[in-house]
C-alpha cells in the first residue's frame, strides 16, 4: 500500500537544548524554521559574557545564517527524521520511492526535489528524505550520480586538450557541460551539488 513518509516521523514535543551543546549536524527550531548547525564555536571574550558563535543552514531554503547565542541559552531542538530511500518511478507529479528493504513504498510530490528533478534515475539509492512534524522539509540526492550521455556534439579536431567544454544531454533530461572528449553513450559521474561533470566511467 502506498503511503507518504509522514508515518516514519516520531512525533512528540521537542526538547530544549543548551547552546553549550551545539555541534555540527544538530537541528534546532529558530525563527519559525528548522535549522541545522553547520559550525559552533564557544567564545569567551576578555570582557563581557561568553557566547556561542554559529553558522546555521535552513533545511527548507538552504539559506545560511550567522548567529551568536548566549552561553547556556536554551533553544528548542527540532525533532527530525532522516530516511534514506530508493527512487522507483515517476507517476506524473508524484514520485514513488521505497525503503532499501523493499517493504514500504512512499509517495512524494515532484516539487520536493526542486531543480534536482532532472538528475533522478530509476533505481537511484540513498535519497535523503527529511521530515519534521509530519511534513517533508527537505530532499537531498546523493552527492554523486552516474548517468549516460544521450546527446552531445561530436568532438572537433584540436579541441581534445583545450579548455572549456560542450553541452551534453543526459539520460534523465539534465543538460550539463562536459569535456570535449566525452561522446554519446558514455557513462559519466555528476556532482549533484554543483551539477558538474566529475569523470568518465
Amino acid at each position: 500500500m502506498m503511503q507518504s513518509p509522514e508515518p516514519v516521523l516520531k512525533l512528540g514535543r521537542n526538547s530544549m537544548i543548551s547552546s553549550n551543546d551545539f555541534r555540527p549536524g544538530l537541528t534546532i527550531e529558530f525563527r519559525q524554521s528548522v535549522w541545522q548547525v553547520v559550525e559552533a564555536m564557544h567564545v569567551k571574550p576578555g570582557k563581557g559574557s561568553a557566547f556561542v558563535q554559529t553558522r546555521l543552514r535552513n533545511l527548507q531554503t538552504s539559506d545560511v545564517l550567522s548567529v551568536n547565542f548566549r552561553a547556556g541559552e536554551r533553544i528548542e531542538a527540532a525533532n527530525v527524521e532522516n530516511r534514506k530511500l530508493v527512487f522507483v518511478y515517476r507517476d506524473f507529479e508524484q514520485l514513488i520511492l521505497m525503503d532499501r528493504a523493499g517493504t514500504e513504498s512512499f509517495e512524494l510530490e515532484a516539487k520536493h526535489f526542486g531543480s534536482d528533478l532532472d538528475l533522478l534515475k530509476e533505481g537511484l539509492e540513498d535519497i535523503a528524505v527529511i521530515t519534521h512534524r509530519g511534513k517533508v522539509i527537505r530532499v537531498e540526492l546523493p552527492n554523486m550520480v552516474d548517468l549516460e550521455v544521450r546527446e552531445t556534439p561530436p568532438n572537433e579536431r584540436g579541441n581534445t586538450n583545450s579548455g572549456g567544454g560542450k553541452q551534453a544531454l543526459l539520460e534523465t533530461g539534465a543538460v550539463i557541460m562536459v569535456p570535449f572528449h566525452v561522446k554519446r553513450g558514455d557513462k559519466i559521474r555528476v556532482d549533484t551539488r554543483t551539477r558538474t561533470y566529475v569523470t568518465r566511467l
